[in-house]
């Protein structure tokens, strides 16, 4: 099975040693997104601000993959407070419809670049 790399100028560039996105067969694993602008590549202010953030910059990766939030089989989020996690409840609404995909929520103590959420997911297209 070939892996087929996916990047897109719509979400932030990879600041690491990561891809946004590999597709392997199927199957795209998006990597982790937190609440950085794409154009200035500074993080957004404010929870939900991030949140949404998070959400736009993995749907323009899924996009890119020839795919949609639609696909999403697994959801990743992390959160520096899982007081927050009602909001992102909240938030993800406007992103997925019924049914669902599966989603775990982990409570870390610090992201990357002061980030308060970020999430990661993978995709099966087609």
């Amino acid at each position: 099975m070939s892996k087929q790399i996916i990047a897109t100028p719509n979400a932030p560039a990879a600041i690491g040693t990561y891809s946004q996105a590999v597709k392997a067969g199927n199957t795209v694993y998006l990597s982790g997104q937190i609440g950085l602008d794409p154009v200035s590549m500074q993080m957004v202010e404010g929870f939900e601000a991030q949140t949404v953030r998070v959400f736009e910059n993995l749907k323009a990766v899924a996009e890119a993959s020839g795919g949609s939030l639609a696909d999403a089989v697994k959801l990743t989020i992390y959160l520096t407070d899982l007081a927050n996690f009602a909001k992102v409840n909240e938030v993800m609404s406007r992103y997925f419809a019924e049914p669902y995909p599966a989603r775990a929520a982990v409570g870390v103590k610090e992201l990357p670049r002061g980030a308060v959420v970020e999430a990661d997911a993978i995709l099966v297209i087609g």
